[in-house]
């Protein structure tokens, strides 16, 4: 029997998205819930998601917003992707920070015989380096070599869904939940069905949600417009 992974990433404080989502996973029942990093950064709900993505997933790494609420570090930031970062640091406990630093950059695991693994950016620089489904195929060759050609390699961080087949490894992107990029504003995840060893599938799934809601409340917690407005674009 196979065996079913949701894998979810750039939740981005995104509750209203992330709810969707989990109410959409639980008719998957799935084996493994993988998080691909940044749970927190631009949205107005961080320890809710927090919470809720420490109860359900298996799997979660540190994505570079995780990453600049740790260390209060927002040099790489635009303006308002800082202000959120720094809104964020004020907003969580001590206990939700130290979880966050306490958050592994890449992790690998088996499922079913296949070996998956997982990071927020690449497994050349785990935190900050984006790749894109145009990314050129000699450097998605590195990515696999870097990552110990893994059967399964899975990333986040440019919010956009992605799958390509790279010297036998499955490179695979779900989409943010949070805060999509691909001109499609409902919220992305994907499921990856493997078994015996062998990748069977992998689809990623959209989920629409109340984007005025989160949108709002961005608004209400004094949060730059700008990230609410993106919201309803998908970019």
């Amino acid at each position: 029997m196979s065996k079913r992974v949701v894998v979810i990433s750039d939740v981005h404080s995104n509750l209203e998205a992330l709810e969707r989502v989990l109410e959409d996973v639980e008719e998957e029942s799935p084996d493994l819930v993988i998080c691909c990093g940044d749970v927190v950064g631009y949205g107005p709900r961080p320890s809710e998601c927090l919470e809720l993505v420490r109860d359900v997933a298996d799997v979660v790494v540190k994505g570079n917003h995780d990453h600049a609420t740790v260390t209060g570090d927002i040099s790489m930031f635009n303006v308002a992707a800082g202000i959120a970062v720094e809104w964020t640091r004020r907003r969580l406990s001590d206990e939700e920070i130290e979880y966050l630093a306490s958050l592994p950059e890449t992790e690998t695991v088996e499922v079913d015989g296949v070996r998956v693994f997982v990071v927020h950016g690449s497994p050349r620089d785990p935190i900050w380096e984006y790749v894109f489904p145009e990314t050129p195929r000699g450097v998605l060759k590195e990515m696999v070599e870097v990552a110990g050609k893994p059967d399964v390699l899975l990333m986040g961080h440019t919010h956009v869904p992605m799958r390509e087949e790279v010297d036998g490894t499955l490179v695979a992107n779900p989409g943010s939940v949070g805060q999509p990029r691909d001109g499609d504003p409902r919220a992305a995840y994907a499921v990856l069905e493997v078994e015996d060893g062998e990748v069977r599938g992998w689809e990623v799934r959209r989920v629409a949600y109340n984007v005025d809601r989160t949108a709002r409340e961005i608004m209400e917690v004094g949060l730059p417009e700008e990230l609410g407005a993106r919201l309803y674009r998908g970019v």
